[in-house]
């Protein structure tokens, strides 16, 4: 539970109660899978449904939205595509760093996953009481997933890593302390890991200080290594951000543009020990080419106000 958060009562009791989380994912599928709303059912039991079965429709092991409210620290969304050999390791690590350290929840993504992740996913929910899991039916990409994660959290506190493994679950306490530097969670902070020592390919690493630098300079981000996995960050202000394919790689600087601080801290990298990676250099070079601009535009198009509470 967040230090200094209390279980609503009252009114506010009664508000939280009429409040439905499935709505949001409704309208998240909407806004961020782009799909046509006109098309898009909403079931009662069983969520969005799309009527013409195109990818964004997302199935669930048991039903994670129909849990009652929990107060927690932090959720660690984990999106994964054909990461069977990977998952229960991962998650296992993951419980080990944070045990002792906060309350948590660990939601894994299984974006359309075409080997056993969801089998593997099953397997491990048996043993970890703390694991829930959510499936798209077809692939959607990374950044669905998030959203899709980051939706269905219960902390106001949101952790993402990749499910390959290469991120150290072992880094987050750090990444916890850096945000509770003052006793509570700073909302106004987003934490992101920066990669040292990179155990990559030579070819890798050097495209992605090329990619990287580009970046920093045309978007002023100020962010060595925005493409590392592990970042803290608030699930309202993330909710908060226009949505799009592609979006979780340049989460620095459209956090920037919402008034948030972004600061980075080393974090461990590891090789991959199983399975094999998604994406291709040139696959990320000329999507991230064409995202680029289109965050440069955002960047000139959208507009935070200020908030202050008035007396």
């Amino acid at each position: 539970m967040v230090r200094g958060t209390k279980k609503p009562t009252g009114p506010e009791a009664a508000a939280a109660s009429a409040y439905d989380p499935r709505l949001e994912t409704a309208a998240a599928l909407v806004l961020f899978s782009g799909l046509d709303f006109r098309r898009v059912k909403y079931d009662n039991k069983r969520g969005p449904v799309n009527s013409d079965r195109s990818p964004g429709r997302i199935s669930r092991h048991g039903d994670p939205m129909q849990a009652e409210a929990v107060f927690m620290d932090l959720s660690i969304v984990v999106p994964v595509y054909n990461e069977a050999e990977n998952v229960a390791a991962l998650i296992a690590e993951i419980e080990t760093a944070l045990v002792s350290v906060l309350d948590f929840e660990i939601i894994y993504i299984d974006d359309g996953s075409e080997d056993g992740t969801g089998e593997a996913l099953g397997a491990a929910k048996k043993k970890h009481n703390r694991l829930r899991s959510l499936r798209h039916t077809q692939r959607c990409g990374q950044s669905r997933a998030i959203i899709t994660g980051v939706n269905a959290a219960r902390a106001p506190i949101i952790a993402t890593l990749d499910g390959d493994g290469q991120n150290d679950p072992a880094s987050i306490p750090e990444l916890w302390r850096r945000m509770t530097a003052d006793g509570e969670p700073d909302l106004g902070l987003v934490i992101c890991g920066q990669r040292v020592n990179r155990k990559d390919t030579a070819w890798r690493r050097f495209a992605s200080l090329i990619g990287n630098g580009v970046r920093s300079w045309l978007l002023k981000d100020r962010t060595p290594d925005s493409g590392c996995g592990l970042k803290l960050f608030s699930r309202e202000a993330f909710l908060d951000l226009p949505r799009f394919d592609h979006m979780h790689r340049f989460l620095p600087p459209l956090f920037l543009k919402q008034g948030l601080q972004v600061v980075s801290v080393d974090v461990h990298h590891r090789p991959r020990q199983a399975g094999r990676s998604k994406y291709g250099v040139f696959d990320r070079l000329w999507v991230g080419i064409w995202d680029l601009f289109g965050v440069m535009w955002l960047q000139r198009r959208s507009h935070y106000p200020a908030k202050s509470e008035e007396d």
